[in-house]
């Protein structure tokens, strides 16, 4: 009788792991099939444009140069992604465009663009392309037969878009736009003394005693602003190690009330948890927002708001850590006569250090990351230079270069929390 109850008990068993190892598996498939349907995965394909993302990514290591004639008067400006700050002197232009009675554009591979009163486009292998914008319209002509998807036209603008670059004919005005890989004007504007010279010429100036201006220039440099970004990057890193520091002091004294083993009293426990559990709960962001609205826009704000959340966290992590001491190490102390703080000082704090100061410099890496969106909510730090080169749509290398030098500073934060964490916790300061 035994024997077939304990069989019986066996088979339940089995098929109830059966139906468990079946079970599983379908409801995460059937989680997926939800997604799949919630998010429309399938109409991705047709929501996706590849064409903006060739140009965005184009755009991240290139530059526009534009050419634009006022058609009211005929006057040429030349400007390197159309900013005042890069452009070119009055007579002056790259080598590319020749200025005259009639501008000529000659953007390679045979695609020349012609300015004047009338304009026109010469595209290899489709023809001449004339307009004669004025009030009534662009009035452009194309060569016979329909017109190719490149060119986009209307009554009062033309939009030709080719591999060589693009023109834009409206009644105002008409525009060029001719790419170029690098980072235009990255070192010297074209108002410095050092624009367009070489390695060697620059090595020479610099030993010729002109070190200080030149790294002036650079460092000043109005369209790239090198001196304001790597200010905005020391106010992330100073919000990132104001806010994670901030509040690891905050939080220890606080999670000995929460730690069982160093308070008694259950309702202090309790309260001191709760507070920890209301300030993690409660995500970064959303302190960032409360606390712009009370203390206004700045890195200060910022690093509030980490210092709330990271105290939160903190605060369990070090309470936990403090429960899981080995009281024996305590009472080895407090048999020498050592009174309350020195128990603490020899026999509590050496046993967690380790511990803390792992999470902190962890958190410290964390959080260099977690400023830069949170400096873009702020006003502070280069999470704000990186929002307001996206809004502008148009700079994307700089969005790349700012993308870069986030990266550089999370790198360069993660060796160095590495290293701290080997010399202060190992003595090891090589890593082996």
């Amino acid at each position: 009788m035994n024997t077939v109850l304990l069989q019986n008990a066996t088979i339940a068993q089995f098929s109830r792991r059966t139906y468990t190892s079946i079970a599983i598996p379908l409801a995460i498939l059937a989680y997926f099939a939800y997604i799949f349907v919630a998010f429309d995965v399938a109409g991705l394909s047709e929501r996706v444009n590849l064409n903006n993302a060739g140009t965005l990514v184009s755009d991240s290591y290139s530059y526009k140069t534009h050419v634009t004639q006022d058609n009211r008067d005929g006057s040429i400006a030349i400007s390197i992604e159309g900013e005042r700050k890069g452009q070119y002197a009055q007579g002056s232009a790259p080598d590319w465009v020749r200025l005259g009675d009639r501008t000529v554009v000659d953007l390679g591979e045979g695609h020349i663009i012609t300015l004047g009163e009338q304009v026109s486009y010469d595209i290899p292998g489709y023809g001449v392309i004339t307009a004669r914008p004025d009030g009534t319209g662009v009035n452009a002509v194309f060569p016979d037969g329909d017109v190719p998807a490149f060119i986009n036209a209307s009554k009062n603008r033309v939009m030709i878009a080719t591999d060589a670059g693009r023109f834009t004919i409206t009644r105002a005005r008409a525009e060029v736009f001719k790419y170029s890989y690098g980072w235009e004007l990255f070192f010297f504007t074209l108002d410095s003394p050092y624009h367009g010279m070489g390695p060697t010429q620059l090595l020479g100036k610099a030993f010729s005693g002109e070190v200080s201006a030149i790294w002036q220039d650079f460092w000043t440099n109005k369209m790239w602003r090198h001196g304001d970004v790597f200010w905005a990057l020391f106010e992330t890193l100073l919000m990132a190690f104001l806010g994670t520091f901030g509040a690891a002091m905050v939080a220890l004294p606080l999670a000995f009330l929460a730690a069982r083993n160093f308070s008694p009293l259950g309702a202090l426990r309790f309260a001191a948890r709760r507070v920890f559990d209301f300030l993690r709960g409660v995500d970064g962001l959303i302190w960032t927002i409360v606390l712009s609205r009370a203390f206004g826009p700045g890195p200060l704000t910022g690093a509030l708001a980490i210092l709330l959340t990271d105290t939160g966290t903190f605060g369990k992590m070090f309470s936990e850590a403090l429960e899981n001491v080995d009281d024996k190490q305590i009472e080895g102390i407090a048999s020498t006569g050592a009174n309350p703080a020195q128990r603490y000082r020899f026999g509590v704090f050496p046993q967690v250090m380790p511990v803390l100061l792992s999470q902190i410099l962890y958190y410290l890496e964390s959080n260099t990351r977690s400023a830069t969106i949170i400096g873009a909510i702020t006003g502070g730090g280069i999470g704000l230079l990186l929002t307001q080169a996206i809004a502008t749509q148009k700079d994307w290398e700089e969005v790349t270069y700012y993308i870069v030098l986030i990266i550089v500073l999370v790198m360069a934060m993660d060796t160095l929390s590495g290293w701290l964490r080997r010399k202060l916790i190992t003595g090891d300061e090589g890593g082996h």
